[in-house]
């Protein structure tokens, strides 16, 4: 599968590759909130870049706070040399602080949003971002301001999608309903983390964004580069995994992450493909994923990744790595799952699947015959 076959994002017309191109890594001014300096120079990111576009990619992830500001410039710049424009699919994200002491230079309010959007645009060296998203929740503002917001940025042509990022389950059902009852702009895609060590998004967010329309683009598919095989417990770590050499930092190096490595490993030999690959491969074909946001500090490393769509899984492998990394239910999931609560439910009758055609499906849209998710063909 390669990149220049594109799906729709959530329940939307807009056409995406699998894979997007994170760009956190672009730009040599270090990442705000993580610190360090290991981005890569205009010349490697312009090479990621290029190559990235060549094979059919059109979806690029940025965010305003990216290396300080530097990721955006370089994508703008890189888009607007190569004449891309309508053919790239942008997103870009507001949230975080660019300017300490400054109140509302931060957050979600509609001050922020007006204030992120317009500072965006200019450092893209574009009149308009096709998927805006909140980057982080600020648990003060309220939905339905920002919510009207981001409406209000679709009606003045500023930006053509809205989404959402790293945000509770309940604000993300609350922002989606509210959207739909007063006919505004309503979020496409949920961007949040997704892993084979990272899977605690399946037991809220993959069903909410099924039944509500939302596309989810995972970020850290790889874990930090932890299901790359590069990185064991002890072992000095590189770049975000140097924050949890001492073992408290991110909580990586664990007993349960390290069966899930052991796990990757043997399937990875048994199948004759890297760790990343498979990994990246297993998180791409999940129930609910849309897009993986994959990055690269160097060319060689986002080729090798570009290669996880090439081949499936064996099933009794892909099994053993759900085994290996399945979470542990929780309430209100563990009581539904009892047999008794089951009896007391359906009061003692079997009850089977749904007869063909009677499904959530029958109630999504359609475009052209193809349900919002699956494949379309390429113009």
């Amino acid at each position: 599968m390669s990149l220049d076959n594109y799906y729709l994002l959530g329940r939307s017309g807009l056409r995406v590759s699998r894979f997007a191109l994170g760009t956190m890594t672009f730009g040599n001014s270090g990442i705000r909130g993580i610190g360090g300096s290991w981005g890569s120079d205009e010349a490697t990111a312009r090479a990621i870049f290029d190559q990235y576009i060549g094979v059919g990619g059109n979806f690029i992830d940025t965010a305003d706070s990216y290396a300080g500001g530097l990721s955006e410039t370089l994508v703008g710049k890189f888009v607007a040399e190569a004449g891309l424009r309508d053919r790239v699919v942008i997103t870009t994200k507001f949230s975080n602080s660019m300017e300490p002491g400054n109140p509302n230079a931060g957050g979600n309010g509609r001050k922020n949003m007006m204030r992120a959007v317009d500072a965006s645009l200019q450092r893209l060296k574009t009149d308009y971002i096709d998927l805006f998203l909140l980057h982080t929740w600020d648990r003060m503002t309220p939905v339905e301001e920002m919510m009207r917001t981001f409406d209000d940025l679709v009606r003045s042509g500023k930006i053509r999608y809205a989404g959402l990022s790293d945000v509770p389950g309940w604000y993300a059902a609350r922002a989606q309903t509210w959207a739909e009852a007063h006919a505004l702009t309503p979020p496409i895609s949920l961007q949040l983390p997704y892993s084979l060590v990272e899977r605690s998004i399946e037991r809220e967010f993959v069903p909410l964004a099924q039944t509500l329309g939302l596309g989810i683009t995972a970020w850290s598919p790889l874990a930090m580069g932890l299901l790359s095989g590069k990185y064991r417990s002890g072992a000095a770590g590189k770049g975000r995994l140097s924050l949890d050499a001492s073992g408290g930092g991110l909580g990586l190096f664990s007993e349960r992450n390290a069966r899930i490595v052991a796990t990757l490993e043997k399937v990875s030999r048994e199948i004759g493909r890297e760790m990343a690959q498979v990994a990246l491969n297993w998180a791409a074909t999940q129930p609910g994923i849309a897009a993986l946001i994959i990055g690269a500090s160097q060319p060689e490393q986002l080729a090798a990744n570009l290669a996880a769509l090439d081949f499936t899984i064996p099933a009794e492998l892909s099994d053993g790595l759900e085994s290996a990394s399945a979470i542990e239910p929780v309430y209100p999931y563990t009581l539904f799952a009892s047999d008794y609560q089951a009896g007391i439910l359906n009061a003692g009758v079997a009850v089977g699947d749904k007869p063909r055609g009677y499904s959530s499906e029958t109630f999504l849209p359609k475009v052209s015959n193809y349900t919002f998710g699956q494949a379309k063909p390429k113009d």
